[in-house]
């Protein structure tokens, strides 16, 4: 059993209840921190969780790992207190508002503190597959990444891991676009009535030399019902083109494989109601580790974070390191820059690339 605490009530927490609430022979929320416990009292009911004025009174509890998700200016203050209290920190993203704030930051970890970020992108089934297919070494040496499918640090993520970026710095240009757009969904559901808005969309170059990556998103595309995702990944032998992946068998035979999705439940199907996992031809690229809960792929892909943040405690491998999702931000703040000054920027290399 994974216990876990979160400090924050806002929209993001409730991504890390649902697959507790999914998965509770996985996962055991020990309670809460609140500043205004009325208020978020029908939180507490929807989850059957309790709610704590403090950190201290939460930390009383003795999760494994702390969730913080609070908003940006104020994580960094939560991160730290965690770790004076020798507490594993899983930090919502950005880990810290501002580069150099970051890099304060990353000097805990030096120290000794466990912390990681909930990075959970990397992580939905679709990309995961994606990732374990180029990691077969089917498309060669990957040299181009387009990536459509989410903003700021969340695509520059997948873009990293896609081309094998660490700490490489790139040169980046970078420039908004402003089209009308019916609105559609939000957070708050679907609009009462037609009518029109702008989509701002970001596109971004960053160039590593040998590797080109491609951010293009607008925020309309998390709800909107006309505006989807696209993900291009070119390699010397081959490329996946959204669910489609062709790659060289020899030099002279192609060989077109589709990512198929695999779910429980319909068509009269009485496994339940979840998610199976992702097949690329005649292998299982993705299984859902978290089935037969019934959750989102967003869902999924926060509580693999979990799960793996409980392995990493006791000796695993890294959820997401701090530095990593520091790197991210801080190349999403360049684009921001790159945006805003109409000039290529060329990213310099941070402390915590060392």
């Amino acid at each position: 059993m994974i216990k876990f605490g979160i400090v924050g009530t806002g929209w993001r927490s409730h991504f890390y209840l649902r697959p507790a609430q999914a998965c509770p022979n996985l996962f055991s929320c020990v309670g809460v921190v609140t500043r205004d416990p009325e208020r978020a009292a029908p939180l507490g009911e929807q989850y059957g969780i309790q709610l704590y004025p403090s950190l201290d009174d939460l930390l009383a509890q003795k999760p494994h790992f702390v969730v913080t998700s609070v908003p940006w200016p104020i994580n960094p203050g939560v991160i730290n207190q965690l770790a004076d209290a020798n507490m594993p920190v899983l930090s919502e993203t950005p880990p810290a508002p501002t580069s150099e704030e970051m890099a304060e930051l990353c000097k805990r970890t030096q120290q000794g503190a466990i912390i990681q970020v909930a990075e959970q992108y990397v992580l939905q089934p679709h990309h995961a597959a994606k990732l374990a297919f180029i990691q077969t070494g089917k498309l060669g040496t990957i040299s181009q990444a387009q990536v459509s499918a989410a903003h700021g640090y969340h695509g520059i993520s997948l873009i990293r891991k896609f081309l094998g970026i660490g700490y490489e710095c790139p040169t980046i240009t970078a420039c908004e676009f402003t089209s009308p757009l019916v609105k559609g969904p939000n957070r708050n559901g679907p609009p009462e009535e037609e009518s029109m808005g702008n989509s701002k969309q970001t596109i971004a170059y960053l160039n590593f030399g040998d590797r080109l990556g491609v951010f293009d998103f607008a925020g309309d595309q998390y709800f909107s019902h006309i505006r989807n995702q696209r993900i291009l990944i070119r390699g010397d032998r081959g490329e996946i083109i959204n669910d489609t992946a062709t790659y060289l068998q020899d030099f002279n035979t192609p060989i077109t494989v589709h990512f198929t999705r695999h779910t429980a439940g319909p068509e009269g199907n009485l496994e339940g109601n979840h998610l199976k996992g992702y097949q690329a031809g005649e292998t299982w690229a993705y299984q859902n580790p978290l089935a037969p809960g019934e959750l989102s792929d967003d869902e999924i892909a926060v509580g693999d974070c979990m799960r793996l943040m409980a392995e990493h405690i006791n000796g695993g491998p890294p959820v997401y390191p701090l530095e990593e999702a520091c790197q991210d931000h801080h190349l999403n703040l360049c684009i921001q820059q790159a945006q805003q000054e109409g000039r290529p920027i060329t990213v310099e290399p941070q402390s915590w690339a060392s």
